[in-house]
C-alpha cells in the first residue's frame, strides 16, 4: 500500500470543446505535474467536473491517468455518486484499474443524516480493499459531517484511512487528527487553511491551486516538513491571494482551466452551465499569475 501524504493537485478534465475531452492534453498535464514534483494526483473531483462527465468518461479518465502515471506517484480517484450503488461501482472500477485510493463524499443532493452517511461510507469502502479517503465538504454537499461520525467510520472500517476536511473549521481538523491518530489521517481540503492544517496534524493537502502553481505548493509543504516555517509562510503569503480568488469566485474550475491555457497547458472550456471568466476575472487572474512569477503565453 502506497503512502498517501503531501500535496495532491486535484486535476481539471481538459476539453477541446464542450463535448470532447482533450485526452492527449490530460496526459501532458499529468507529466507536467509529475515533473513539478507533486506528491500525488487526484482526478474526477469537483475541479475535474465529475458531475458533468458521463460514466464512460469518468471510467476512461481513470484508465488514462493510471496508464500515464504508471506507478510513479500515488493516484487518487474521485468516486462520488448520489447513490451508494453507483458509488460502489465507481470505486470498484478505480480499484480494478489499479488506482491507489478513492475519494468519496456523501450523497450531495439527498442531504443524508449522520447514520446514513456512516452506512454509505461503510458500504462503499467494504466493497473494495484499497484505501478510501472520505470527504467532508458542507459547501458542496449541504451536510457538515460530525467529527464523531468521521472518527467512528474510520475506526470501524479498516480501509477508510484518510479524510479530506473542507468545512473551513480548523478545530475539526485538529480534533480528527488528534483523536484519530493511528487509524485515520487528515488532508486539508481548503485553499486558505493549508499551513494551519499542517500545524494541527494534517498530513496532506488536496488542493486546487496546485494545478496552477504545483512547484510553489510543493515547496511550501516541504518547508513545513523541514520546520522551515519562515520560508513556508513566505510562500503561503504569496499563494493566499490566488487561494482567496479560487475560494471566493465561484468559478474555480474556470480559473484553473484558463490558467492552464495561459501557461501553454491543456485547459479548454467547461461544460455548461459553467461560463468563461469575464474581463475583470481574466485581468485578476493574469495579475495573480504575474505576482507568482508564472510564465504565461
Amino acid at each position: 500500500m502506497v503512502k498517501i501524504e503531501g500535496v495532491f493537485p486535484v486535476l481539471i478534465t481538459p476539453m477541446v470543446n464542450e463535448k470532447e475531452i482533450d485526452w492527449e492534453g490530460f496526459k501532458n498535464n499529468i507529466e507536467h505535474f509529475i515533473d513539478s514534483g507533486v506528491a500525488g494526483l487526484a482526478i474526477n473531483g469537483s475541479t475535474g467536473e465529475f458531475v458533468s462527465l458521463s460514466k464512460e468518461e469518468r471510467y476512461q479518465a481513470v484508465e488514462v491517468a493510471v496508464a500515464q502515471v504508471n506507478g510513479r506517484i500515488p493516484l487518487i480517484v474521485g468516486t462520488a455518486a448520489e447513490t451508494t450503488a453507483d458509488a460502489i461501482e465507481y470505486t470498484q472500477q478505480a480499484e480494478k484499474a489499479s488506482a491507489d485510493a478513492a475519494l468519496l463524499i456523501n450523497s450531495y443532493y439527498a442531504h443524508p443524516k449522520e447514520n446514513e452517511i456512516y452506512e454509505h461510507f461503510k458500504a462503499v469502502a467494504e466493497s473494495v480493499e484499497f484505501p478510501v479517503m472520505i470527504y467532508n465538504n458542507p459547501f458542496t454537499s449541504g451536510v457538515d459531517i460530525s467529527t464523531e461520525t468521521i472518527l467512528k467510520v474510520g475506526r470501524d472500517v479498516k480501509n477508510i484511512t484518510h479524510v479530506k476536511e473542507s468545512s473551513g473549521g480548523i478545530g475539526k481538523t485538529r480534533d480528527i487528527a488528534r483523536q484519530g491518530e493511528g487509524f485515520i489521517e487528515v488532508f486539508c481540503g481548503s485553499e486558505d487553511l493549508a499551513i494551519e492544517s499542517f500545524l494541527v496534524g494534517a498530513t496532506g493537502w488536496i488542493c486546487v491551486s496546485g494545478n496552477i502553481a504545483p512547484r510553489l505548493v510543493t515547496d511550501m509543504y516541504n518547508h513545513v516538513q523541514n520546520n522551515e516555517m519562515d520560508e513556508a509562510w513566505a510562500l503561503y503569503d504569496r499563494l493566499l491571494p490566488l487561494c482567496a480568488f479560487l475560494e471566493g469566485s465561484g468559478k474555480y474550475v474556470q480559473i484553473v482551466k484558463r490558467a492552464m491555457d495561459l501557461q501553454g497547458l491543456a485547459g479548454g472550456p467547461c461544460r455548461r452551465p459553467r461560463l468563461p471568466l469575464n474581463d475583470e476575472e481574466e485581468a485578476t487572474l493574469k495579475e495573480l499569475l504575474q505576482s507568482l512569477e508564472i510564465v504565461t503565453n
